[in-house]
């Protein structure tokens, strides 16, 4: 281990961190990240087989919590009393930083996105989000803690993805608005935003943009099948490019040990790419997204 490897591990160790979505992917190895370097994490799954994966890693400071459906208000209460009695019982009830990272979307244009799939994703990433961000404040608030998010650079439309991007559009206004509510109780509210990143999801663009064909009209598909055949295959291309999750991890692991962590962070790739395109007036975005696609 190197002296920053030391460094970081030590300022990380005690304190508390629930994150949601860590059945796999980027909750998954950051979960699992976090808690090897010394914090205690609450890791919330929906399926009890993700939980007894998660507790047969033997790791100590690894708590998996479940099941946990952020499109359910009940569930989401049962989770947030159960964090607060297992830190009540290992001293004050003192969440450090919760992580919003659960999420999923599917592959498809807005035409034929499936409307209630559609409808679930935005229950949980973001009425679900909210619902336990007002639930963990409390003892966010007690431990002088602070909220991350992992998201998308959203706010650069990006074509067959829309449901994900959607999402993590009104992630990203929540996020800076909370910032500015809570800067009263110097609570920081921080993104993640990652570009492409290695996640089993992530790798499977055909078999989704072909599952979307096949479940739609046949009218539906052949609007679309020339299109998103196109799309996929340049997809591949950037498969082959993607970050791998550790990465984000170690960012998260940053973001949560700076003393005054920045409001936006940016790991994978093209996510720099993203933001240039951010900065730029909508109009012109657009334009350059229109030659592009």
């Amino acid at each position: 281990m190197t002296i920053a490897e030391n460094a970081e591990r030590r300022a990380a160790e005690g304190k508390s961190v629930l994150i949601t979505g860590c059945s796999s992917g980027i909750g998954w190895t950051t979960a699992v990240h976090l808690a090897r370097n010394g914090l205690i994490v609450f890791a919330t799954v929906r399926k009890e087989a993700d939980a007894a994966r998660l507790q047969r890693l033997g790791e100590p400071n690894l708590v998996p919590v479940c099941p946990v459906d952020l499109t359910l208000p009940e569930q989401i209460a049962g989770a947030v009393e159960f964090v607060e009695r297992d830190l009540g019982r290992r001293g004050p009830a003192e969440l450090f930083a919760l992580i919003h990272n659960a999420g999923g979307g599917q592959v498809a244009p807005v035409e034929l996105m499936n409307i209630e799939a559609f409808g679930r994703e935005l229950a949980a990433r973001v009425r679900g989000s909210v619902a336990l961000t007002q639930a963990c404040l409390p003892m966010i608030r007690r431990a002088a803690g602070r909220i991350l998010w992992i998201t998308t650079p959203a706010a650069v439309p990006t074509p067959y993805v829309a449901s994900i991007h959607a999402c993590d559009f009104a992630v990203n206004c929540l996020a800076r608005t909370l910032g500015i509510e809570l800067k009263k109780w110097s609570i920081p509210s921080v993104m993640v935003r990652c570009g492409g990143i290695r996640t089993e999801t992530g790798l499977r663009t055909t078999a989704d943009v072909e599952a979307t064909l096949a479940g739609v009209s046949p009218d539906g598909a052949a609007l679309y099948r020339e299109v998103m055949s196109v799309w996929a295959k340049s997809m591949a291309a950037f498969d082959r490019k993607r970050t791998d999750p550790e990465k984000v991890a170690e960012t998260v692991l940053r973001a949560l040990n700076a003393r005054r962590p920045k409001p936006r962070y940016s790991i994978g790739y093209m996510s720099r790419a993203a933001a240039f395109l951010e900065a730029l007036p909508p109009g012109l975005a657009d334009w350059i997204l229109k030659k592009r696609f």
